[in-house]
Formats: C-alpha cells, sequence, structure tokens
C-alpha cells in the first residue's frame, strides 16, 4: 500500500512540475506551488521524515517532467574480473558512471564516466541492458524515474586517478565482489552484465 502512495505522490508531483512550466495564469502557477508543498509533505509522512529533509534531497527541476538516465559501464579485465569503483559518499563499491549528460551520446559519457572515477581507459561500448530503476530492489526510494543503461566496454589500460567522486578503483572476481552501493548498482547487474560479455552479443546501437 506504501507503495502505491508514493507512487501516487510522484505523479502528482510530475503534474506540479509541468504545471508551473507551461501555466500562463498567476493564480494557476501559485496553486501549482502549493500542491508541491502538499507533495513534500507527502513524502516526509511517508519517509517519516522532516518536510525541510525532503526539500533538501530532490533535486530542484524544471520544465516537462521526464525520467532521468543514469548510465553504468561493466569493464572486464583478462581474468573475468570487474572493474569497481568505491563512492566518496558512502564508502561502497558500485560500477562507474552517473547521469548522462546534455551534448553526450549515452555510450561517449560512459566511457568518460569510467575514466572520470576509476582511471582505467575503456572502448567499444556496448549497450547489454536497460532498467527501469523502480522496478528492481535498489537501495533507498528516488521521486525521480530513473532509467538504467548498463553498457559492457572493453579495457585499453589505465591507473586510479585521484578524483571528487571515488577514492578507489580496483578489479574484483565475480564471486567475491565487495560491499556495493545498492543504491547505483546491484549484484546481478555485474552477474547479467557479464552474461552479455561472455556471450558476445554484439549489444544495440544507442545513439
Amino acid at each position: 500500500m506504501t507503495h502505491d502512495w508514493l507512487a501516487f505522490a510522484k505523479s502528482l508531483r510530475s503534474i506540479a512540475q509541468t504545471g508551473q512550466t507551461y501555466t500562463t495564469n498567476k493564480y494557476e502557477l501559485e496553486r501549482y506551488r502549493q500542491l508541491e508543498t502538499l507533495i513534500n509533505q507527502m513524502f516526509a509522512v511517508l519517509g517519516d521524515v522532516p518536510v525541510e529533509k525532503i526539500e533538501n534531497l530532490i533535486i530542484p527541476d524544471k520544465g516537462y517532467a521526464t525520467p532521468k538516465v543514469d548510465v553504468r559501464g561493466a569493464v572486464f579485465d583478462e581474468q573475468n574480473r570487474v572493474l569497481l569503483v568505491r563512492e566518496i559518499k558512502d564508502g561502497l563499491w558500485t560500477l562507474p558512471g552517473g547521469w548522462a549528460d546534455v551534448n553526450e551520446s549515452p555510450s561517449e559519457g560512459v566511457l568518460k564516466e569510467i575514466l572520470e572515477e576509476s582511471g582505467y581507459r575503456a572502448s567499444h561500448p556496448r549497450l547489454a541492458m536497460l532498467k527501469d530503476r523502480s522496478l528492481h530492489p535498489y537501495a533507498y526510494y528516488s521521486p525521480d524515474h530513473i532509467y538504467k543503461l548498463f553498457y559492457v566496454c572493453t579495457l585499453e589500460g589505465g591507473a586510479f586517478a585521484a578524483n571528487n567522486e571515488t577514492d578507489a578503483a580496483d578489479f574484483f572476481p565475480l564471486d567475491a565482489l565487495p560491499p556495493l552501493s545498492e543504491g547505483r548498482t546491484l549484484p546481478v547487474d555485474i552477474q547479467e552484465c557479464w552474461a552479455f560479455a561472455s556471450s558476445n552479443a554484439a549489444g544495440i546501437y544507442s545513439d
């Protein structure tokens, strides 16, 4: 039942956001803003947290409400180990990746994320799978609808380089994964990427 209320609140949030974007009536604009405030209060009640925490948690967004896109790169070495990076924010490990950027194709973005977060160069990104985050057991509820694109890429070389998001990068055997940041990457994501990589599938052209 709680899941239903979260879905209702997400739908109302998208209506409030889109309404504020397109209305030309100042009275309607004020009502949409009031609706957004009420929605934040709904999230606070459902999550049993102060409304101020909800307002600080939600990423400000404007324009037509549409899903966000997260790109993740799976890179395997010659020993069939997977490249993971450790997030500074939670101290847990994940496939390198992040939000897709404007003026970049998803495949360009994932190669950039791999390099920036791990220090390793990769090439030949192949789209292995696309997941609707809300339909899978990722940790932490997100008020945003998110599509996750997983690419299998070819390792070219490199070494970890310090950056603002991760503090380590390493290769791990598939049967000895470190504690994962499960809001970003699930163990099954890695296993499915390996199944795709070992099948020598051509992948899907995604640009």
